[in-house]
């Protein structure tokens, strides 16, 4: 890396912060914000031309950034929604794919059909990244969100496999369906395999390490190593640091130390905002490469061809969305029975949710420049454009319009995360007394431990009890009003020991020791977001 490129990092940075502080002031999705940006700076006049290297894109963004999605995916709703999530990881991407291609065919005049199902195959899956990036923002219904996120997990799968089938008959002008369909399975199972190894001897290395630094540095190379591993055996990559992703989560809690949850957490957090960041701006600066690419009098009606493939993709999942919730209750009356149609809005913001993103615009630019037989490859330039076109229009169009579609229809609250966190709570300090009461029994040294330990214990169960019991109220200004207090009790004690530091009568150890408590305090009851007041307290909630 020269000093050249390295400028042009800082400066992506640079901006990647800037409109990331602009986003949420004006609460709209970073990543939106981001790709507008990048469509602005590519027409700044004497910056430099920034192309897109797909290897780069495949090698360094994705493993990360799909093993954290995966890692943060509920593995239990994952599995009590497989079959929508493969409706649509599936399902969806063979039918968008066919559209696409149909209507690519119909509009452009000499587009075969090889790299009309090419072009259909790069955009038929919605991102891993958009989604998570863009979902998490909002307030969706909880399995929807589960949905979504499991369909971006899985569908690049799929989708990749239909793009290397028609990229080879478009390549080679050979077809195969049988080989197709056993290479899929066979990539499918072998990623899954590779994912579930990795995830295993990540674990036994976990456990084998006491420094919180090197398990750190595990579940950052545990991605890497997933993708390289399925890639030299001819598997499914993406399966592989999903696969990974979810079996580490299973396991985490367990076999590392507290700090290095936190310690990870924090680590990982920055490495998939700065990843995501720059990423969505380098889609929105592609413009500019894209401009060189095509004469200036096929824009305007390659970008109409462009409108007319987006719109197509964003019917398809409209449509197929009702479609693949109704047909399996439709054949089976079981089903029907127990697991109701889910209320038309909730299918109506799932269809809407379909945000295309950096797979398909590295699948896009992915494209080889010459067949087999050495001649330019058919409308590569035409493809990426399209592809192109439909990210935009899906992440800027729905992205931007989603959180105004989620306050029209006013879905109704989902309180399930909420009563499982009770739940939760209740569970874990009776189980913290039962231990106390053995202890007792078995004689503890100092028994004013014991019972200070079991009033904390009862006070903390006790207000689960009485929010469960009838006519009280567990509403979010109730909560509200609980963090707000607890935000400043919390304040006042940091007040008072950053006032102790700087007046001398502790050292900086100290205050970093205790601050540290007071840190893991305010992240256990969900108010790590605050920050530090020193003005006059409210009175009110």
């Amino acid at each position: 890396m020269d000093l050249h490129q390295l400028k042009i990092i800082i400066l992506l940075l640079m901006a990647v912060l800037a409109l990331t502080t602009i986003a949420r002031k004006l609460a709209i999705p970073y990543p939106i914000l981001l790709v507008i940006g990048g469509l602005v700076l590519s027409f700044v006049p004497g910056l430099p031309t920034i192309h897109l290297d797909p290897d780069l894109v495949f090698l360094v963004f994705l493993p990360p950034l799909l093993w954290a999605a995966a890692y943060f995916t509920s593995w239990r709703d994952f599995r009590a929604n497989a079959r929508p999530i493969t409706l649509l990881a599936v399902g969806l991407v063979l039918v968008t794919t066919a559209a696409v291609a149909g209507v690519a065919h119909a509009a452009l005049p000499g587009l075969g059909w090889a790299e009309a199902i090419v072009l259909g195959a790069i955009v038929s899956p919605p991102d891993a990244v958009s989604a998570t990036a863009i979902v998490k923002q909002l307030h969706l219904p909880r399995r929807g969100v589960t949905i979504l996120e499991g369909e971006s997990l899985v569908n690049d799968a799929t989708a990749l496999v239909l793009y290397r089938t028609a990229l080879v008959a478009a390549v080679s002008g050979t077809f195969e369906l049988s080989n197709s369909v056993m290479d899929f399975f066979l990539a499918a199972s072998m990623g899954i395999a590779v994912g579930i190894i990795v995830g295993i001897v990540s674990c036994w290395v976990l456990r084998l390490t006491e420094d919180s630094f090197s398990e750190i540095a595990i579940t950052l190379l545990a991605p890497y190593i997933a993708w390289v591993l399925a890639d030299q055996v001819q598997a499914s990559a993406v399966l592989a640091c999903v696969t990974g992703g979810l079996y580490l989560r299973q396991h985490f809690s367990a076999i590392v130390a507290p700090i290095t949850r936190i310690q990870a957490r924090a680590v990982w957090d920055l490495l998939v905002f700065l990843l995501n960041g720059i990423i969505f701006i380098l889609i929105g600066l592609q413009l500019d490469t894209l401009r060189e690419a095509i004469p200036s009098s096929q824009l305007a009606s390659l970008t109409v061809i462009g409108i007319l493939v987006s719109t197509t993709a964003i019917v398809v999942r409209l449509i197929w969305v009702p479609i693949a919730a109704w047909l399996p209750r439709f054949l089976s009356s079981s089903l029907r029975a127990r697991d109701p149609m889910p209320p038309w809005s909730n299918l109506l913001i799932l269809g809407w949710s379909g945000m295309r993103g950096v797979v398909s615009l590295a699948a896009a630019l992915a494209l080889p420049f010459t067949t087999a037989a050495g001649a330019p490859f058919p409308f590569r330039a035409e493809i990426i454009l399209m592809a192109f076109m439909v990210i935009l229009v899906t992440l800027v169009l729905q992205g931007l319009s989603l959180p105004l579609l989620i306050r029209l229809l006013n879905l109704a609250e989902d309180r399930t995360i909420e009563y499982e966190e009770r739940k939760a709570r209740e569970r874990a300090a009776m189980a913290a007394l039962e231990l106390l009461d053995t202890v007792a029994d078995e004689g503890w040294p100092v028994p004013d431990h014991i019972e200070q330990l079991r009033v904390h214990y009862s006070r903390r169960l006790q207000r689960n009890v009485n929010l469960d019991a009838p006519g009280a109220e567990c509403t979010k200004e109730v909560t509200k009003a609980f963090r707000r207090l607890r935000h400043e009790t919390l304040t006042a004690e940091r007040l008072a020991v950053i006032s102790l530091r700087n007046d001398d009568v502790i050292s900086d150890e100290i205050l970093h020791r205790l601050e540290h408590e007071l840190d893991v305090e305010a992240l256990r009851i969900g108010i790590g977001e605050l920050r530090v007041s020193s003005g006059p307290r409210s009175k009110k909630p």
